[in-house]
Formats: structure tokens, C-alpha cells, sequence
């Protein structure tokens, strides 16, 4: 299964809004490390993934060793500082899609680990970076057209049982 990985999410509101996409797409949400906010349906992230974040469940990681050791196809980590567009992978159903912390980024002991492929989104130099919420949903959908491109042709009240499972 497709699974956004988020290491060390620091805004609640990203995370829920990442969990809702996660869930209406039918891919999977890893959060590594300890998030800078709860978890719980209490908190921001509950607001952010309005009445679904009880049905995201995401899956925690305690470190990034611990995470490591869920299998995968590939491990793509999205960086400002990579040289090779998102739009050119050739993405696989059983991918990761991991994104860093919103002000921190991810540190040099995740970016020098071998699997890793690190891979950008264009951006003119006039800002920082983008939105965490926006880049996971860039990247998230022109996988999902890669993987499953009759995915597209679903509205969000399809009634065929057949298109469910086609991630």
C-alpha cells in the first residue's frame, strides 16, 4: 500500500489535514518520532481531520530505527534539497513517501540512510518551502495517477464495489 511517512510533525492542523487525505485515498499515514502535539481526537489534528481522524489511525513509529524496519518498495523523501523532480519517479503500489518536520525538516542521520532517494518539488527561491499539507497532496496524487490511473475516473460517491481496492 501506498503510505505517507511524516517524520516529526510539528503543526497539528498538517497532520490532520494529511490524515484526512491519507484516508480518502486509501493509502496509508506513519508518523516517526514524537509528534510536537497529541495524537488524541481531543487535540487540533481531530479539528483539522473534522470527523475522520478516528478512522486514520496511523501507524507510530517510536525512531527512525523502528521504522526502518517496515518493508517497502522505496523510500522517497521529499527535500528542497534534491535534484530530481517527484514527477519523474516511476512510483510503486508498496512505496514511502516520507516528508520532515515542517520548520526542522528531517536531520542528516535520516537523509544519509542508503535506501533513501531524496526527490523535490520545483520551487523558486523566494520562499523557504512550501506548505507540508500542499506537498504531501502533490506528491501523494501524481503517485496514486502513476499506480492507479482508472483511480481518477471514481467520483466521491461512486457505487461500484470494484473501484474500492484499486490502490
Amino acid at each position: 500500500m501506498l503510505t505517507v511517512v511524516l517524520y516529526r510533525p510539528e503543526i497539528p492542523p498538517n497532520t490532520g489535514n494529511i490524515g484526512r487525505l491519507t484516508l480518502g485515498t486509501g493509502t496509508r499515514l506513519r508518523i516517526v518520532g514524537k509528534p510536537n502535539f497529541k495524537l488524541d481526537e481531543e487535540s487540533a489534528v481531530k479539528r483539522a481531520g473534522l470527523d475522520y481522524w478516528h478512522k486514520v489511525q496511523p501507524v507510530c513509529h517510536a525512531n527512525w530505527t523502528d521504522y526502518l524496519k517496515t518493508p517497502c518498495n522505496n523510500r522517497y523523501l521529499l527535500t528542497k534539497f534534491a535534484d530530481y523532480p517527484y514527477h519523474r519517479v516511476n512510483y510503486q503500489k508498496n512505496d514511502h513517501l516520507i516528508f520532515g518536520g515542517e520548520t526542522r525538516g528531517v536531520p542528516d542521520s535520516v537523509k544519509n540512510t542508503p535506501e533513501i532517494i531524496p526527490i523535490c518539488l520545483p520551487m523558486k527561491q523566494q520562499i523557504r518551502a512550501y506548505n507540508l499539507a500542499n506537498s504531501v497532496a502533490a506528491v501523494l496524487f501524481e503517485a496514486l495517477r502513476q499506480i492507479s490511473p482508472d483511480w481518477f475516473s471514481r467520483t466521491p460517491y461512486s457505487t461500484n464495489p470494484e473501484e474500492s481496492n484499486l490502490i
